[in-house]
């Protein structure tokens, strides 16, 4: 959801040493910015940056990427790390649209949605973070072995993003419609603020992990 807009934002994201100007001309030589070989994994509409924050510090052999289009939010997440960033994290303010310009075929490991805009009128479907046309994306980035995970509190668009996979292509490894309510996913379950959120108000959150 996108937050009111805060005057100065574009200006404090547009100087932080942690946000990647000019994504596309590292397309391909992220691993080079991070200065290893770790394996690269991102979450496409990060919010306010919790979840990715979390796993950075927690995984530091792992770097990570977060996207996020709107600067407003994208602030949320550089105030989270001002003190202390994670030399492993990085982010880019974007349209995610436009990742395959940004990322070279196989350079991401692993991809994260986590409580994506439903989109839920029917002539914005291919808007949707997991529908076909986006997975079609993710599929020239992420490497052959690689897995996507995807949570959300909205039954209809986690209906309709298993209802995609096969037409894209992609087969799922995992599938729950309550992921707080089995203890061995939720072992390690890192949770979003929406997640925490929605989940406080009892509301199931389902969640897929899927792979070609």
């Amino acid at each position: 959801m996108r937050l009111r807009n805060i005057p100065g934002s574009r200006e404090i994201v547009a100087a932080s040493p942690s946000v990647v100007r000019e994504p596309e001309k590292a397309r391909g030589r992220f691993r080079e910015l991070f200065g290893n070989g770790h394996p690269i994994y991102i979450e496409v509409g990060m919010g306010k940056g919790k979840f990715l924050t979390t796993l950075a510090r927690q995984n530091p052999d792992l770097n990570y990427i977060g996207i996020e289009r709107y600067t407003s939010v994208l602030l949320r997440a550089l105030q989270k790390i001002k003190e202390d960033p994670p030399p492993n994290l990085l982010f880019l303010c974007m349209d995610a649209a436009r990742i395959e310009e940004v990322f070279a075929e196989g350079e991401i490991s692993r991809i994260y949605l986590n409580f994506s805009d439903p989109w839920p009128k029917d002539r914005h479907a291919r808007r949707r973070l997991p529908s076909a046309e986006f997975l079609a994306r993710y599929d020239r980035i992420l490497e052959k072995d690689g897995r996507l995970e995807f949570k959300t509190d909205n039954r209809a668009l986690f209906d309709f993003a298993l209802e995609e996979l096969p037409k894209a292509g992609w087969k799922a490894e995992l599938v729950s419609y309550d992921l707080h309510a089995d203890a061995e996913l939720m072992r390690g379950n890192v949770a979003t603020e929406y997640e925490e959120r929605f989940a406080s108000k009892g509301n199931p959150i389902y969640k897929y992990i899927i792979y070609r």
